[in-house]
């Protein structure tokens, strides 16, 4: 399950920045202290320059106080400033490169993030996707990324930039004097009292906005699949008034976080003005006074008293340290929405991926005249399971068929909810087993079973006499093939869709399923034909085809096994006339589970069975099940009273 977001969702997990910056260190081992060095030099080669005013400040006094030679003044002021150029040369090279690798350093480890998240998703099992709203999900690609592209190219570079030189800054201050120090500590307490004020207040709502913005993308993405049930029952004010609600709280959200973030910079500003006139006005009288200055600098150079270039060069330096605390604090709020960002981010990549304990290969195969299996790497047109027995290190194969036994089987989406009961289904190979009964019966959620898309709670289920726990599912899943009642297609030309079931499909299989599926015909008549570009689901197409270019890519892959999930549903009857044809070729040799709600469509299974509150309660062919004049019977002859 997904970690909960802290009561009120305004505490960040104090772990999250160090996993982050671990990884950025794994990324990029090489540019990362690279960067870091060169801002630390940028950094101090900008708090220096006050040290060199200060001087130069005390050399021109004392050369205009005491009468000294401006020759010998100048000669002690040229190298001064030659090193003051080649230190600010350095910087701005220094500079252009970090900001450079920053650049590469965000983008790339951004690249890796949603790479990282992207393969994540795919190895989550599906109850993910059915707890969480999707574009809550897709929230995390976008506003959560872009959080953390703020953090790593300028709230991360900012803080170590500008916290350098808050150090480097005060250190240069003790240096020249402890009472002007003091009384800058005491305007940086302030300044940090209004910072954990509002800052505090910033971060808690910033973190509330974070969550608003993934609630409100979920809220459209819903609306925007649904748009056309939407109008159908004119619930246009009615989403508009839902959707008023979470915008509101969205609206809301951002507001206070940037009500208080915007009021931060100009307190924070605010404060180091006054610092700045309390600093000139105690540091003019200490110096009119001749006030003693206790002090490193005085200690070293045997000035005891409290000087102007002292002065000077401290209000300097005082603008420069408040300035660069303002930027700390301005950063604040980007650090904490991109750890919550983060936060979220985490939380994908912290879900459990979907297990798989199976060891069970399927492999190509040839089976000789005496049934000999042996294993290949050719296309063959046969394949076996691959079971190796640990128990003395020998490996058997068995043929795949499409045996499928379910025996006993007892299965709840929740563990206190059973939703099948003591289900067992025989199913030899060429069989056709069709599951009816009411909508919630438990017909979609057996072939959920016999995939592994969820996994039973007591019972077996067998596939070719092995169990299906044992078989990897992915090899399992590439046995069988699935149309489901929900057609998906993708971005891509017809030819592609059709291919997905079988990358490695020749153009010539691609067309021959198409055939068989009673797709060819529609297929040709687009613009393109097979070359026909799809998207949006195939928005450009009506259901009943984006049906039948389901059924093609289910037989391209040539199954042993096929899954059809109301397969037919959203085909018109003259159509279904058609695939019907081509759908017995299809099921030909191969063991099919079929559900229907239209009956005429599975009286030629071999056996039918009738479900009820997740209970098999009858099952039997066709006739067998007329006769009974049970459930089926009713399902029967009230359907075509209502046709």
């Amino acid at each position: 399950m997904p970690r909960p977001m802290p009561k009120g969702g305004q505490r960040i997990n104090p772990k999250v920045l160090g996993r982050l910056m671990k990884m950025l260190f794994q990324f990029f081992p090489v540019m990362v202290p690279v960067t870091i060095v060169c801002i630390l030099f940028s950094s101090v080669a900008s708090a220096i320059p006050d040290m060199y005013i200060q001087q130069v400040i005390k050399l021109v006094t004392d050369a205009y106080e005491q009468g000294w030679d401006w020759e010998t003044a100048k000669a002690q002021l040229i190298p001064m400033m030659i090193t003051l150029v080649v230190l600010y040369i350095v910087s701005i090279i220094a500079v252009t490169l970090y900001t450079q690798l920053m650049a590469f350093i965000t983008q790339g480890f951004l690249n890796k993030m949603r790479q990282s998240m992207f393969r994540k998703m795919q190895n989550l099992p599906l109850r993910y996707f059915d707890t969480h709203k999707h574009g809550d999900i897709m929230s995390h690609y976008t506003n959560d990324i872009d959080a953390l592209r703020q953090l790593i190219s300028q709230a991360l570079p900012t803080l170590l930039r500008a916290g350098t030189v808050v150090v480097v800054v005060f250190c240069i201050m003790v240096y020249y004097s402890l009472w002007l120090t003091l009384i800058t500590v005491v305007g940086v307490i302030a300044i940090m009292l209004a910072s954990g004020k509002m800052g505090g207040g910033s971060a808690k709502y910033f973190i509330r906005q974070q969550k608003s913005v993934g609630k409100a993308e979920g809220y459209i993405q819903e609306m925007m699949n649904g748009q056309k049930v939407i109008k159908v029952f004119n619930h246009e004010s009615t989403a508009q008034a839902d959707f008023d609600k979470v915008n509101e709280e969205l609206c809301s959200d951002a507001y206070k976080a940037n009500a208080y973030a915007n009021t931060l910079g100009p307190v924070v500003m605010n404060i180091g003005n006054i610092l700045y006139v309390i600093l000139a006005v105690v540091g003019g009288i200490m110096v009119l006074a001749g006030a003693s200055n206790p002090s490193i600098y005085g200690a070293m150079h045997g000035q005891v008293l409290l000087d102007v270039s002292i002065v000077v060069a401290f209000l300097n330096m005082t603008k420069q340290f408040t300035g660069n605390v303002n930027q700390v604090a301005q950063q604040i709020n980007a650090v904490v929405m991109a750890l919550a960002g983060a936060d979220r981010i985490f939380s994908l990549m912290d879900e459990e991926p979907e297990p798989d304990e199976g060891y069970v290969r399927l492999v190509r195969a040839e089976i000789g005249a005496d049934g000999t299996i042996t294993e290949t790497d050719r296309r063959t047109g046969h394949w076996a399971w691959k079971h190796p027995h640990q128990a003395d290190g020998s490996v058997t194969y068995t043929e795949l068929k499409g045996d499928v036994v379910l025996d006993h089987v007892d299965f709840g989406y929740v563990p206190e909810k059973t939703v099948l009961h003591d289900v067992s289904v025989f199913a030899k190979p060429g069989q056709k087993v069709a599951f009816v009964g009411s909508t919630g019966a438990g017909k979609t959620t057996i072939t959920n079973l016999i995939n592994r898309f969820y996994d039973i709670a007591d019972g077996k289920i067998r596939y070719d006499g092995i169990n299906i726990n044992k078989i990897v599912k992915s090899d399992l899943r590439r046995s069988m093939g699935i149309v489901l009642q929900e057609t998906n297609l993708f971005t891509g030309t017809v030819m592609e869709n059709i291919r997905y079931g079988k990358l490695d499909a020749t153009d010539e299989e691609c067309i021959q399923a198409a055939k068989l599926a009673g797709a060819d015909d529609f297929i040709t008549r687009l613009p393109n034909g097979y070359d026909t570009e799809l998207s949006g689901n195939g928005s450009n197409l009506s259901q009943g085809q984006r049906q039948l270019i389901a059924i093609a890519r289910a037989a391209v892959a040539d199954p042993p096994v096929m899954i059809l999930d109301e397969a037919t549903s959203s085909i018109d009857t003259r159509t279904e006339a058609i695939v019907a044809a081509g759908m017995d070729k299809l099921m030909e040799g191969r063991t099919v589970f079929v559900i229907a709600h239209r009956l005429s469509t599975v009286r030629n299974s071999d056996v039918i069975m009738v479900l009820d509150h997740g209970r098999i309660i009858e099952r039997g062919s066709h006739e067998q099940l007329i006769a009974q004049k049970g459930q089926y019977y009713r399902l029967y002859t009230g359907a075509f009273e209502l046709e």
